[in-house]
C-alpha cells in the first residue's frame, strides 16, 4: 500500500495494491505497521462504524472535541463518494484548508483523517456505505458539528451534486466555523500537537 499525505497536513491518502483474478479482488485496507512508520500516527481502532446514505446525502462536517479527539480512517465498501477534510484547527498554518478524495468502493482507496479535523461527504450514488474505523469510542456531548455550505469554507459540494442536497437537521443547524470559533468550539492546533501530533518515525 502506498501512504501520502495530502495538502491537509495530518490527513492521509491510502492507495491499496489490488490483487485481482477472475473472481474479483483482495486489499490489505489498513496496517498499523505501515501507517505508523509513514505517518508518525500509532493508530488503534476502538470503535468500527458504518452508514449507508442515498445520493446527493451531505454527511458533515464533524469532529470531536479536544480531548477526547478522534481519529478516523474512511472508507468506502459500497457505491462511491467524494470525501472532504478540513483543517479547522485554531492557529494551523493550514486552517480551512480542505482536501477531496473520490472513495469508490471498487478501488479501496482510503483517509486517514487525525484528531481536530472536520470530515464530511455527498453521496455519488444511490445507497452508498462508508466505514469508519475510530480511535476512540463515542462519547454523548463531545462530538463538533460545522456547517457543509459554509460560504467562507467553499468547499465544492456543488460540483458533484446532481440535485438538492439531502442533510439531516442538525447538519443543517450546525454553526459556521467562524461561530464555531467564537463559541470556543474548535481545536487549537498547538492542543492537537501536544495530544497527537507525533514527529514521524520508522518502527519496527
Amino acid at each position: 500500500m502506498r501512504i501520502e499525505e495530502t495538502a491537509v497536513p495530518d490527513a492521509y491518502r491510502i492507495m491499496p495494491k489490488l490483487l485481482t483474478d477472475p473472481r474479483g479482488s483482495f486489499h490489505e485496507s489498513y496496517r498499523y505497521d505501515q501507517l505508523a512508520a509513514e505517518t508518525g500516527h500509532h493508530f488503534v481502532p476502538r470503535q468500527v462504524n458504518y452508514s449507508s446514505s442515498a445520493r446527493n446525502t451531505v454527511r458533515g462536517l464533524h469532529g470531536v472535541a479536544i480531548p477526547p479527539g478522534q481519529a478516523k480512517l474512511v472508507s468506502c465498501v459500497r457505491g462511491v463518494l467524494l470525501d472532504v477534510v478540513v483543517d479547522v484547527r485554531v492557529g494551523s498554518p493550514t486552517f480551512g484548508r480542505y482536501e477531496t478524495t473520490v472513495l469508490d468502493a471498487r478501488n479501496g482507496l482510503a483517509v486517514y483523517v487525525a484528531e481536530g479535523l472536520a470530515h464530511g461527504f455527498v453521496a455519488l450514488a444511490d445507497d452508498t456505505c462508508i466505514s469508519y474505523l475510530c480511535s476512540t469510542e463515542y462519547q454523548p456531548g463531545t462530538q463538533l458539528d460545522l456547517r457543509a455550505f459554509d460560504p467562507e469554507l467553499a468547499l465544492p459540494w456543488a460540483s458533484w451534486l446532481t440535485g438538492d442536497p439531502l442533510l439531516s437537521e442538525k447538519d443543517a443547524a450546525a454553526p459556521t466555523v467562524a461561530e464555531a470559533a467564537a463559541r470556543g468550539l474548535l481545536p487549537a492546533y498547538e492542543r492537537c500537537r501536544e495530544l497527537y501530533g507525533r514527529v514521524p518515525e520508522r518502527i519496527a
